[in-house]
This record gives C-alpha cells, sequence and structure tokens, in this order.
C-alpha cells in the first residue's frame, strides 16, 4: 500500500477538485490526477467519477474514503506514538525499594513522578533487601531500584542519591530511651533486633561492622525481614535496633528514635539499573528520581 496514494486520495475526496487538491498538496496538478489513476488501476475500480465540470465520488470511492481516513489515521497516530517512546514520554517502570525508602519516599516519588513523567506508568514493591532487588533487576522483574550499595554486580550501573545517618530504635520505656544519644558500646549488653542474615542483608552487615569495630559484642536475640515488622518488634519491647534515619518515618507508639554516635555513622542509598538498559522513559526517570530523594527531607529528630 502506497501511503501517499492514499493521502493524495483522501485530499482530493475532501476537495472534489484537483487544482484544489493540488494547491492543499504543494504538488502540480498533473502528477496528482496521475497518482490517482495508478490507485485506480492497482484496485481495479473506479474511485472518482471525472467530467469537465465536477468530480465526483463513486459508491466504490465513498467506501474506499472512509477506509482510507481510518488507516491514515492509525498511521499517524502510530507515529506520534512511536515520536512519543523515542522521546521518553510513554513506558512502564518498577521501581523496588529497600524498607527505609518505602517509608520515607514512596509518597514523594509516586506524587513527584505522576507529575512530571504522567505518560510513564509506575508501579513499586517496598520492603525489597537488596539481594532480592539485585536478582529482580537481573530477570526484568523490576527495572530500577533504590538501595544500599555496596553492589558487586557489574551488570548494574548504580548511581549514589544520598547519604543517611543511622540512628537507634528502642522502646520507649527503654533505659537508652532517657539518653539524647546513643553510642555503639551503650548497645553492647542490649537485645537487637536486625535485618536477617540468611537473607544477606545490607544493615545486618552494618550493625556487626559496627560492633566489630568497637570491639563490643552484639546480642541479637531476633531476626526479621521487613523493616515495619523489625520497628513493630521494638515497639513490643523485644529489643532494640539500628537503622537509616529516614526510618524514623514510622512513629509508632511505643517507639523512641535516639542518634546513633561516637562516631556519627552513615549508610549510602543508591538508585540502580541494569546497565544495557537504555530506553529512554527510563533515562528520564532516573534524574527525575535523584532531584526527588535530593529534595526529600528526613523527619525531624
Amino acid at each position: 500500500m502506497d501511503l501517499r496514494q492514499l493521502r493524495y486520495f483522501v485530499v482530493v475526496a475532501e476537495e472534489l477538485h484537483f487544482g484544489r487538491a493540488a494547491e492543499r498538496l504543494n504538488m502540480a496538478q498533473p502528477p496528482l490526477s496521475q497518482a490517482i489513476r495508478r490507485l485506480e488501476n492497482d484496485l481495479g475500480v473506479d474511485l472518482l467519477h471525472r467530467t469537465t465540470r465536477r468530480v465526483e465520488l463513486t459508491d466504490a470511492g465513498r467506501g474506499y474514503l472512509a477506509r482510507a481516513r481510518r488507516i491514515l489515521g492509525e498511521v499517524d497516530e502510530a507515529a506520534h506514538e512511536a515520536r512519543r517512546v523515542a522521546a521518553g514520554a510513554v513506558g512502564h517502570l518498577a521501581i523496588g525499594c529497600v524498607g527505609s525508602a518505602t517509608y520515607s519516599l514512596l509518597p514523594a516519588l509516586s506524587r513527584g513522578l505522576a507529575l512530571e513523567l504522567p505518560g510513564v506508568d509506575f508501579s513499586f514493591r517496598g520492603e525489597m533487601l537488596v539481594p532480592d532487588q539485585v536478582a529482580a533487576l537481573r530477570t526484568g522483574e523490576i527495572d530500577l531500584a533504590l538501595l544500599r550499595p555496596p553492589i558487586a554486580d557489574p551488570s548494574l550501573t548504580v548511581l549514589p542519591l544520598r547519604r543517611d545517618r543511622l540512628v537507634v530504635a528502642v522502646p520507649a520505656d527503654h533505659p537508652l530511651a532517657a539518653l539524647r544519644q546513643v553510642g555503639v558500646t551503650d548497645l553492647a549488653d542490649v537485645d537487637l533486633i536486625v535485618h536477617s542474615a540468611d537473607r544477606r542483608s545490607v544493615m545486618y552487615d552494618v550493625v556487626l561492622g559496627l560492633f566489630r569495630d568497637t570491639g563490643a559484642e552484639p546480642r541479637i536475640r531476633h531476626e526479621v525481614g521487613e523493616t515495619s515488622t523489625l520497628i513493630t518488634l521494638v515497639a513490643g519491647g523485644l529489643g532494640v535496633a539500628v537503622v537509616p534515619e529516614p526510618v524514623m518515618v514510622l512513629a509508632l507508639d511505643g517507639v523512641a528514635y535516639r542518634p546513633l554516635v561516637r562516631p556519627a555513622v552513615h549508610v549510602d542509598l543508591a538508585i540502580g539499573h541494569r546497565t544495557e538498559r537504555t530506553e529512554a522513559h527510563l533515562a528520564r526517570a532516573v534524574p527525575v528520581i535523584r532531584r526527588i530523594v535530593r529534595d526529600a527531607r528526613h523527619p525531624p529528630r
């Protein structure tokens, strides 16, 4: 199918005059007439009835005009969609978030992305541990991840977002809640609730590293997979937990948060995706997410 002939025919059918149609198409009249003749020859039917005074559509021409308009409309729509895809204006992205990012950033992300990339459909998976995020990025289950380095996988591109200070979540009636700040040595003889070692949590390694650096011995009593469960157990008085500062948005009754000091410790938050992923809508989303995270405020201490 020659789309040019199709467009020529539609214009002639709308004008019912070869001279006006040629002017509208910015071409000479003889080539336009020849193109319509070729179209009729290819179809084996007369689409137009021509006289010296007027041009009229035949019954076949009227039927062909309706279908031609639909075809051209679909072609134009497809071209518009292709340009939008190439510009990164449409698409779908699934974002996996570590626990602290789930609670502190998801509301700002969902609002900000919908505002700045309205044609891109976003879905979110919260409470993911970093090893699960890396595996999901590899399989394509998620497209982007808000995760905590270090990431050893060379197939991933990882860009820094921010540094989060560590705090200690303690039961409100615990003796540590009376302190203005807590040191690692203060936790030496305290029951700890940590993220799961079996699932290779980054925060589990961070907490053990803190004790190792100070020579103190951790007393781990509970291991959990989700940050929300961890804080719930703290609220239940089952122990204390070292968590990134954004977790403070989980302001459960019975939980107090105190800064971790001597020295103050931070953990990084980063955004990661498979390096081979070069879709325009993904490339557009990354700087938007980085800006939203940069502008997001931590909860007040």
